[in-house]
């Protein structure tokens, strides 16, 4: 059985602190670890060193090595550039099955908090045992909210329980639905939010991968022919270019014929927003997450990030503040997904040297 960590992403909505040259699953947010640290320390007691392989790009490989220096070299899949999970997964699996052909995987990311991380190993290993019997088994988290950011996975029939969880087949996913759906969702009790985190066997995803991406699945194979030829980086150069980007939810998940989800309870959460932050980091009396040095007057349920100089705040309430020096951001905490749109404006005027 092995940990795949994907810990290549960008992190957009956590700018300024998260940059191109310093993403989100590399930084420190509060809790004395990063997160590709806490997301070692998670599966380190079930895997080992030798279990863990990560999928990142290239560029931030030293940082991790630097982070976590135990995990050896050769456990890093190094991806050119993103085209989203599916093409990542496909990519780590053709290394993988050179370990061990029938081995299970278990897909897992670098920018999740997980409250619960005893439990989060159980459920895994409760995982790997149905997809054992060849089921594609995703982990849906139990909603405490009606969220509209979260995709959600609708359960059907029982097929039992294993080491104590309850595991039903897939009836379907919905992606991030408006309000009211998301609410009949909740009140349901059938729904639970998509985590984003996959338990397979090897065989079975490439299988899927052939069966439902075929033009994917080609791509594959010529990379995988040149697996451990001199020719590995330049073929993996030339195709992976003309690749086509989709996720593994829209690219097998949703099409896919044996999928079974575990509903749990592990503390979940996608470190998506500055928002975010508020819900995971201690908070001071008034509600407040203060990292650096803040004096507020009448500040309640806002985030201040300031480790270079003196933020002082008036009547704040629910608002993010964020100084890195070079950049001060501030914003409702309700908009705090729409950071992205700052990005992709700074992106747009040619500012580099801010991204």
């Amino acid at each position: 059985m092995f940990a795949l960590i994907m810990a290549g992403g960008s992190g957009t909505r956590l700018w300024p602190r998260s940059r191109k040259t310093q993403p989100k699953q590399l930084l420190d947010l509060g809790s004395g670890r990063t997160m590709f640290q806490e997301a070692y320390d998670r599966v380190v007691p079930l895997f080992g060193d030798e279990g863990i392989f990560v999928v990142t790009s290239g560029e931030y490989v030293p940082m991790m090595r630097q982070q976590v220096p135990s995990i050896p070299a050769d456990n890093y899949i190094i991806e050119p550039f993103g085209r989203g999970t599916a093409p990542c997964i496909g990519l780590a699996a053709l290394y993988l099955r050179r370990v061990d052909p029938e081995g299970v995987m278990c897909v897992l990311t670098a920018d999740h908090y997980i409250e619960k991380a005893e439990r989060f190993r159980r459920v895994l290993r409760a995982a790997a045992r149905v997809a054992e019997e060849g089921h594609l088994v995703t982990l849906g988290i139990n909603p405490s909210f009606p969220s509209t950011g979260f995709g959600y996975v609708c359960r059907g029939t029982a097929l039992g329980t294993v080491d104590g969880f309850e595991v039903f087949r897939v009836e379907k996913f919905t992606e991030k639905p408006d309000a009211d759906t998301a609410r009949r969702f909740c009140e349901s009790g059938m729904y639970s939010w998509n985590s984003g985190m996959f338990i397979w066997r090897i065989s079975v995803i490439l299988r899927e991968f052939e069966r439902l991406m075929p033009n994917l699945y080609a791509q594959l194979m010529e990379i995988d022919a040149a697996i451990g030829t001199p020719q590995e980086q330049a073929v993996l150069s030339r195709v992976w270019p003309q690749v086509e980007k989709e996720t593994i939810d829209y690219g097998i998940m949703e099409k896919a014929a044996d999928v079974a989800v575990i509903p749990v309870d592990i503390g979940w959460n996608d470190v998506g927003s500055w928002s975010t932050l508020l819900d995971i980091l201690p908070a001071d009396e008034n509600g407040n997450v203060i990292t650096g040095q803040h004096v507020g007057v009448d500040t309640h349920k806002s985030l201040i990030y300031s480790p270079h100089r003196l933020v002082a705040t008036v009547g704040l309430e629910g608002m993010i503040v964020v100084d890195t020096g070079d950049v001060l951001l501030v914003c409702p905490r309700e908009r705090a997904q729409e950071v992205r749109a700052l990005v992709k404006r700074l992106q747009e005027a040619g500012r580099d040297e801010y991204l």
